[in-house]
């Protein structure tokens, strides 16, 4: 939205759509935050307002091509944008999502980029199979070589550790 704001012309009413849209996630966002300390019912009833201010939204029939587009997003993603109020084990952000990519991120930026679209595939699936391990308990450059035999000998990448559980 504030893509839309600064280099689009937003339209007469872009501030207000702009202003009910960030009202609405914000709400979603202090509702969960909320959720420990709310009874059942109240919750329940709280989730249906919501759903219910993105329906109005989505309802408002925009007439600017940007507020359309993101309308139309809305729509056809509107049973899931707010799974995070539904499910506790979703987090309402990427934080975590892109914490967990940052070291790829880095390490690409630090060797200059991929060289070649086949390097950038290479790197992608080492990254995937090195960051998996170590979420699993595994120490990676410890379980490489066995990994590494077994593909060269077979053309096929083992099957996934199991997750290591720390001893109590």
């Amino acid at each position: 939205m504030k893509h839309t704001t600064k280099y689009k012309s937003p339209g007469e009413n872009g501030p207000v759509f702009r202003k009910k849209l960030q009202r609405l996630i914000r709400g979603a966002i202090r509702l969960r935050k909320q959720h420990g300390g709310l009874t059942e019912a109240v919750s329940v009833s709280r989730r249906a307002k919501i759903r219910k201010r993105l329906q109005a939204i989505i309802d408002t029939g925009r007439q600017d091509n940007n507020a359309r587009r993101l309308i139309k997003r809305l729509k056809r993603h509107k049973d899931e944008l707010f799974t995070f109020l539904d499910q506790l084990d979703v987090p309402f952000d990427s934080n975590r999502a892109e914490r967990e990519i940052r070291p790829a991120v880095i390490l690409r930026k630090n060797s200059y980029g991929n060289r070649s679209e086949r390097g950038a595939e290479t790197q992608e699936i080492l990254v995937t199979v090195l960051r998996t391990l170590k979420q699993r308990g595994h120490e990676p450059l410890e379980l490489l070589p066995t990994i590494l035999t077994h593909y060269v000998e077979t053309g096929q990448l083992p099957p996934l550790p199991q997750k290591v559980t720390p001893c109590e």
